[in-house]
């Protein structure tokens, strides 16, 4: 252990000088020492990478970025609170998501937001409230040339932020709603409609978005998944099903009443996942349908859908 805390404690220094190439070297090997070795990453942190590797984040040379921003993403696993702890270093993030012309680093970035929102809890509302990263995130996903795996990496993020509640007011306000609708329905990679829908289903877990998801048509493009022949994954159809309760419980009237009346054209959609979804998919399903026949009085739509099993389904406990 000595001999490894001497080699960070070595190249860390080596991160100040005024060689690039010398730069170049220490940025390589504590990028390849911190992706395989897992012991090495707190000995790093410890040395004082974090300050090094932020400011490096604002040079002009692609490669310093990318491994600066690898080695980030992967002490991000251990010694995150060393990276939250360091001044600066989400502003640094920021530059990269919104100024690099490194996908990579691009992406590396957006992951090392998604590790820290996913792993801590107390750094959603920090990291909420940079509306320059959501608004980086975002523009990532409206991209027209993004590559499909910065495009990843920037949901993954964005679902980590969604999942602090007053976070989402935030994401409406920045277009968040049309953003990912548009990126439901142009993008036909499986991947990332899942993680889309996943953070639209986040995001309308708050009123503000009942607005948002009405000009953008965010209930239809929600009920179109649901119908079995879009083919649409497990997955993407249990997101469309947490989306549209989550509408439903957050919205207004407005809202549960588009809920309502897209649900009965669906209900065979919303029946699958309540018959054959995972654990919360299932919960979900059972309360979008006793929603939608709750919501309709009498339920003759129901009956006249065909769906002899509803009643078994919504009865049944899971």
């Amino acid at each position: 252990m000595e001999v490894k805390r001497r080699t960070a404690r070595t190249l860390v220094a080596k991160l100040s000088s005024v060689s690039e190439r010398t730069r170049t070297e220490a940025l390589s090997e504590l990028r390849l020492i911190s992706k395989h070795d897992p012991e090495s990453r707190s000995l790093i942190a410890e040395a004082g990478a974090v300050p090094y590797l932020s400011e490096t984040l604002y040079g002009s040379s692609p490669t310093l970025q990318e491994n600066a921003a690898a080695t980030l993403l992967n002490l991000s696993i251990t010694s995150r609170s060393s990276l939250m702890s360091t001044r600066g270093l989400l502003d640094a993030l920021s530059h990269v998501l919104s100024n690099s012309p490194s996908p990579a680093a691009v992406q590396s970035s957006a992951a090392t937001l998604h590790s820290l929102l996913i792993a801590d809890e107390s750094y959603r509302p920090i990291i909420g409230s940079k509306r320059d990263i959501l608004y980086s995130l975002l523009s990532i996903i409206t991209a027209a040339n993004a590559p499909p795996r910065s495009i990843k990496d920037a949901l993954k993020a964005l679902f980590g932020i969604a999942l602090y509640p007053l976070n989402r007011a935030s994401l409406v306000d920045l277009g968040a709603v049309p953003a990912l609708v548009s990126l439901i329905v142009r993008d036909a990679r499986t991947g990332i409609v899942e993680d889309a829908t996943a953070v639209l289903a986040q995001i309308a877990g708050c009123e503000e978005s009942e607005e948002a998801m009405s000009k953008a048509g965010g209930v239809r493009v929600l009920g179109d998944l649901l119908d079995e022949g879009t083919g649409a994954s497990a997955r993407i159809r249990e997101n469309a099903v947490a989306a549209l309760l989550n509408l439903a419980r957050c919205g207004g009237e407005k809202g549960r009443k588009d809920v309502r009346e897209t649900g009965i054209k669906i209900m065979e959609g919303i029946a699958e996942v309540a018959e054959n979804g995972s654990a919360k998919g299932k919960s979900k399903a059972v309360d979008l349908l006793k929603f939608v026949v709750d919501g309709n009085g009498n339920g003759n739509e129901v009956r006249d859908s065909g769906l002899n099993n509803i009643n078994d389904l919504m009865n049944h406990s899971i």
